[in-house]
C-alpha cells in the first residue's frame, strides 16, 4: 500500500470516528426525549478500483422496532379507552352510592320510610309531616342529581369529541408536512432522522384518540391507517368531520340528529365503538354519548316513573281521581306514558304538599287534593303511604320491567347493575394497563441505553487515536524521506 492510500484510510477513519463520536453524543443527550430513536452510523468500505481506501459513511439510520412500536400504540388506544369508559361507571356508581352510605339513593329511600313511621306514629305534629316532606325532596333531589350528572357527562363527551376531531385533523395535516419535508431533506442529502423523530411523536399522540398501523412508504413516507379499515393518511391527509351540539339533553340522540355522527372526508361513516375510528378515547367517549349514559338514563327514568305510579293510585289517597298527580310528578303535572326520557331530570314534589309551592304539609294526612284538613289524629294515608313505599310492584318500563321490586329493591338492581359494569371495564382497563406497560418497557429496552454509548465512546477513542497514531506515523517517514 502507498503512503498516499494509507493517508486516506487514515484520515476516512478519523471521519467516520468523529462522526460516530458525534451519534453517540446525540443519543446520550436525547436519551430522555419523547420521539427520539436511537441513531447508529452505516458504514462500509471503501474501495477504488480494487485498492483499499478506508471507510466510507453511508448515512445516520434510526433504530426502531416498527412491529414494537406498533402494538404500543394499539395498546395505548385501548388503554385509552378502558380508562374513559371505567371512569364513566365509577363516577354513575358514586353518584347512585352504595346501601347504607350517607346521602345515597338507598339511604334517602330509607329516611323517606322513616319519615312516613314517625309522621304515622304522631300525625298530629306539622314537625313530623315537615319531616316526610323533607325526606322526600330528598328522594327528588337524588334522582334529580343523577340525571342531571348523565346530561353533563353526554355534554362533556360530546365537546371531547369536537376537541379530538379537531385534534385529529390538525395532527394528520403535521404529518403529511413532514412527510414532504423528509423526501426534501433527502433529495438534498440531509439526515432526515430529527424530522422523523418529530413525526413518532405526532404518529403516538394520533394514537391515543384512534387505533391505527403505520405503513413505510417510499423515501421514508408513512401512510396511515386505522385498525378499522379508514385511511387517515395516504399521501394526503383525511379530513374528520363533527358538528358539537352544544348541550346534550335526555332526549337528543344520535338517531334522531339532534347529536352528529362522523364523516371521513365529507362522507358519514360509523361512529359507535365498532365503528371505522373506534378503540380508542374517541370510540369510548361516542360509547358514552350514545349507549351508556342514555341507557343509564332510562334506568332511572324507570324508577322514577315508578314512584310517580305508585303514590298517583287513587286506592292510596282516595282525594286524587284517576289521571291526578300524586306526591311524585312530572314537574307538577302529571305522567305522561309518551313523556317517560329524561323524566328522572323533571320529578318533582306536588305543590299541593309543599309550603314553598303554596301549599301545605297537612295534605301529606289528609289527602293531596282535600280541600281542608280533616282529623288531625288519622294516620290512614300517611300508613297507604308507606305501604306504597314498601310494597312489591312490577316497574312498567326499564330493564327489570315485570318483576315485583319495592323502590329500594329497584334501586339497589339499577346500582348492582352498574357496579357490574364497572367491575367488568375496570378488568378490562387493568388488563389493557398490563399490556401497555409491559410493551413501554419492552420498547424502552430498546431505545438509547447510556452505558453502552459510553462503552461505544471508549471503542471510538481508541480507533481514533489509532487512526491519528497513523497519520502521525506517516508524517514522520515522509519527513524521513525529505531529509534524505
Amino acid at each position: 500500500m502507498s503512503i498516499t492510500g494509507a493517508l486516506n484510510n487514515a484520515l476516512s477513519g478519523l471521519a467516520a470516528a468523529s462522526r460516530a463520536a458525534e451519534i453517540v453524543a446525540s443519543n446520550t443527550a436525547n436519551a430522555t426525549t419523547p420521539g427520539y430513536a436511537k441513531r447508529g452510523l452505516a458504514l462500509s468500505a471503501a474501495d477504488l478500483g480494487g485498492r483499499g481506501a478506508g471507510v466510507r459513511i453511508d448515512g445516520v439510520t434510526r433504530q426502531v422496532n416498527d412491529s414494537l412500536l406498533g402494538d404500543l400504540r394499539l395498546a395505548t388506544a385501548s388503554g385509552g379507552n378502558a380508562r374513559l369508559l371505567t371512569g364513566f361507571h365509577s363516577d354513575l356508581e358514586a353518584r347512585i352510592g352504595a346501601p347504607g352510605e350517607v346521602g345515597s339513593l338507598s339511604a334517602r329511600l330509607a329516611g323517606f320510610e322513616s319519615a312516613l313511621i314517625g309522621a304515622a306514629s304522631q300525625p298530629d305534629a306539622t314537625l313530623r309531616l315537615t319531616q316526610v316532606l323533607s325526606a322526600a325532596q330528598d328522594v327528588v333531589q337524588q334522582v334529580n342529581g343523577i340525571s342531571a350528572h348523565l346530561e353533563t357527562v353526554r355534554t362533556q363527551a360530546d365537546r371531547q369529541i369536537a376537541t379530538q376531531v379537531g385534534v385529529m385533523n390538525t395532527t394528520l395535516v403535521q404529518i403529511a408536512d413532514l412527510n414532504r419535508q423528509i423526501v426534501a431533506q433527502r433529495s438534498l442529502g440531509q439526515d432526515g432522522a430529527a424530522l422523523m423523530d418529530q413525526r413518532q411523536v405526532l404518529v403516538d399522540k394520533l394514537a391515543e384518540i384512534v387505533p391505527l398501523r403505520t405503513v413505510a412508504r417510499d423515501n421514508d413516507q408513512i401512510a396511515l391507517f386505522t385498525t378499522g379499515g379508514a385511511s387517515l393518511l395516504e399521501g394526503r391527509p383525511a379530513e374528520v368531520g363533527f358538528a358539537p351540539g352544544g348541550l346534550a339533553t335526555a332526549d337528543m340522540t344520535l338517531a334522531s340528529r339532534a347529536l352528529s355522527g362522523l364523516t371521513l372526508n365529507g362522507m358519514p361513516i360509523d361512529s359507535k365503538e365498532g365503528g371505522v375510528l373506534g378503540g380508542g378515547q374517541l370510540g369510548a367517549l361516542f360509547t358514552i354519548r350514545d349507549d351508556l349514559a342514555p341507557d343509564a338514563q332510562a334506568q332511572m327514568d324507570a324508577f322514577a316513573r315508578d314512584l310517580i305510579a305508585r303514590f298517583s293510585d287513587p286506592a292510596i289517597d282516595p282525594s286524587l281521581s284517576p289521571g291526578d298527580a300524586g306526591l311524585f310528578t312530572d314537574r307538577g303535572a302529571p305522567f305522561d306514558p309518551l313523556e317517560e326520557v329524561g323524566l328522572a331530570g323533571r320529578l318533582a314534589i306536588n305543590a299541593a304538599a309543599d309550603p314553598g309551592q303554596g301549599g301545605a304539609v297537612w295534605r301529606l294526612r289528609d289527602g293531596l287534593n282535600a280541600a281542608a284538613a280533616g282529623d288531625v289524629g288519622d294516620p290512614t294515608l300517611l300508613v297507604s303511604l308507606r305501604a306504597a313505599l314498601t310494597d312489591s310492584e312490577p316497574p312498567a318500563s326499564g330493564a327489570f320491567a315485570g318483576l315485583a321490586k319495592t323502590p329500594s329493591g329497584l334501586a339497589a338492581d339499577i346500582l348492582s347493575m352498574v357496579s357490574g359494569a364497572r367491575q367488568g371495564a375496570a378488568a378490562r382497563e387493568s388488563y389493557a394497563n398490563a399490556r401497555q406497560d409491559a410493551l413501554t418497557g419492552a420498547f424502552l429496552a430498546e431505545g438509547v441505553d447510556t452505558d453502552q454509548e459510553l462503552q461505544k465512546l471508549l471503542q471510538i477513542e481508541q480507533a481514533y487515536a489509532a487512526n491519528a497514531r497513523v497519520i502521525t506515523t506517516i508524517d514522520e517517514m515522509i519527513q524521513q524521506l525529505l531529509r534524505l
